[in-house]
């Protein structure tokens, strides 16, 4: 999954420039793979307020604790500027010592296959990482040798979870008299109300990710696990034109002319979607468990909740994004180090009564009734194989694919067959790229 945090906007020259501040201990390719290293550079991407921002926060005063002497040297990222350019920095002398990295076949699955990422299997084995994660969650930390999620070797380790759901104005809904939906039908219904009240329901930031996550959730509501599984893993050739896709783009090219989703939002960042609802402008809004810290921090104005896709059974989400430790690493064991310390059952309630998904709290840590609910709600979806992924992560560069397909939808450049076709080239390349 794909997203971007206010404040971090840079492009590749700064990140290019920013490359030698990087760990200066020392490595000195012996067994303890940098334990007497001084420096421990850590990059990631999570704003200051969000729950993960603030658990690893916490994680970073206990690491300093825990080893005095070593400077920690955390750089904040934006995550488009890594995602663009982490095969140059992982590649080069400068990478950091650990970072935070999209999960997913074309992004820790690609890096994994190309030699720049250090294998952690031996360390999730001693240190009970292996037995904290469901299996379902282990899905993307491990890759084959064609860099392929699901099994193989420990690449990355997520400490949260996150899944899409559906996010509601209560005092919208109130006014306009509209209940919350359980069905797809009822849904689109709550949404021709809006709109036959001049409002538009649904915030959308078509210039990134969360569009087509409406695509996927769409095309998901006519998807079982087996389509999931040659979509995401290549068990089977996928037909774009099957009933899924078909669906999924059809009806959002629908929802653009009904009036749920604005033409204008082609254009759109996920920052500005996320601060229209903060501001009651709209009241819908589909995106990730990630938002959900902020919005407990930031609305004030009025009653907000949260429901699952009406009607699905599956639901864009995973793991988390990983942490993962680069082979060029001049502090391996720091970083192992670090990563332990993430997983305790202090930072992982943290991450909890932050508003975030942890993957190995107790729930009687979680205090907060609504905090409470969206763990609960996670652990349901996961439990119950429900976790579909995202729609950018079966090719490397699918993402921007997929943000054009969308935006053609969006400003009617673009008819649902066109779309189709469109997305379906890259997919199958790839496909013949790994001899499938």
């Amino acid at each position: 999954m794909f997203r971007s945090r206010s404040g971090l906007a840079a492009g590749a020259l700064l990140l290019a420039a920013t490359l030698g501040l990087t760990a200066c201990g020392g490595d000195d390719g012996g067994a303890e793979e940098g334990a007497d290293a001084k420096t421990l550079t850590l990059w990631h991407y999570e704003g200051p307020t969000s729950a993960m921002g603030i658990a690893w926060n916490r994680a970073i005063e206990i690491f300093k604790e825990k080893h005095p002497g070593v400077e920690v040297k955390f750089e904040e990222k934006g995550f488009e500027q890594i995602q663009q350019n982490a095969q140059m920095i992982l590649n080069s002398d400068s990478a950091p010592d650990i970072l935070e990295y999209n999960k997913g076949n074309a992004t820790a699955g690609l890096l994994s296959k190309q030699g720049l990422l250090t294998d952690l299997s031996d360390q999730a084995t001693e240190r009970g990482w292996d037995k904290k994660l469901s299996p379902s969650l282990q899905t993307t930390a491990k890759y084959d040798e064609d860099g392929i999620m699901g099994s193989g070797k420990f690449y990355g380790v997520p400490n949260y979870g996150e899944y899409v759901m559906v996010y509601y104005n209560k005092d919208l809904f109130t006014k306009h008299k509209v209940e919350v939906p359980t069905t797809l039908d009822q849904f689109t219904a709550a949404m021709d109300t809006f709109v036959k009240a001049g409002v538009t329901p649904l915030s959308v930031g078509g210039a990134e990710y969360p569009a087509q996550q409406i695509f996927y959730e769409l095309a998901l509501s006519k998807a079982d696990r087996a389509f999931v599984d040659d979509y995401q893993l290549y068990k089977n050739k996928v037909d774009f034109k099957g009933p899924q896709l078909t669906y999924g783009a059809q009806t959002f090219a629908d929802w653009v002319k009904r009036g749920y989703i604005a033409k204008d939002s082609a254009g759109i960042k996920a920052e500005d979607m996320g601060v229209a609802f903060t501001q009651g402008k709209f009241p819908i809004l589909i995106s990730g468990s990630w938002w959900y810290g902020r919005f407990a921090n930031e609305i004030k104005s009025f009653e907000w909740g949260t429901f699952l896709f009406p009607g699905n059974n599956l639901h864009p989400g995973s793991s988390g994004n990983l942490w993962v430790v680069p082979e060029k690493s001049k502090a391996k064991a720091l970083a192992y180090d670090f990563i332990d310390i993430t997983m305790t059952p202090e930072i992982q309630a943290l991450l909890g009564n932050s508003g975030g998904v942890p993957v190995a709290a107790d729930p009687a840590q979680i205090t907060d009734p609504k905090n409470k609910e969206l763990v609960e709600t996670f652990n349901k979806i996961s439990t119950s194989d429900g976790l579909a992924f995202y729609p950018d992560w079966p090719a490397p560069g699918y993402y921007d694919v997929l943000v054009a397909g969308v935006q053609g939808l969006i400003n009617g450049s673009k008819t649902p067959d066109a779309m189709l076709d469109e997305i379906a080239g890259p997919y199958n390349e790839n496909l013949a790229d790994l001899g499938k």
